[in-house]
């Protein structure tokens, strides 16, 4: 679930979604200004049918424009949908150097909140991406 506010700090008209919304003119807003997402994630697009520059929305609040483009030039978010996740077993590669090269690790259905614990410290040159979504 998502809550949309046609102002900032989440003022203004609301519209709670559980399903996609190509175009928020649709439930009567003009703008959105800012987003709590209940539970998601989320994808919100820059224009109408889900085209134009995407953003994803995770759980939690986003108070303005910014909080969600990560201060890019658009400030327009004019559809949304659920990011459907494929429910297979995920695992990933990462490598220390480019072309798949140096170091790697396999990081399997978890998190993994630092890199520092497994020697990467800030750097991941190339990621493949083996199941999952």
């Amino acid at each position: 679930q998502i809550t949309i506010y046609e102002l900032e700090n989440f003022q203004g008209k609301r519209c709670e979604l559980t399903e996609e919304l190509p175009n928020i003119t649709e439930k009567e807003m003009e703008k959105v200004g800012s987003i709590q997402v209940e539970s998601g994630p989320w994808l919100g697009f820059e224009r109408q049918g889900y085209a134009g520059e995407q953003f994803v929305l995770e759980k939690g609040d986003y108070p303005r424009w910014d909080s969600w483009s990560n201060s890019h030039s658009s400030d327009s978010l004019m559809s949304l949908r659920p990011l459907q996740i494929d429910s297979a077993d995920h695992k990933i590669h990462l490598f220390e150097n480019a072309g798949y090269a140096g170091r790697k690790m396999e990081i399997v259905d978890d998190d993994v909140p630092s890199l520092w614990a497994h020697g990467f410290q800030d750097r991941v040159a190339s990621v493949k991406a083996l199941n999952g979504t």
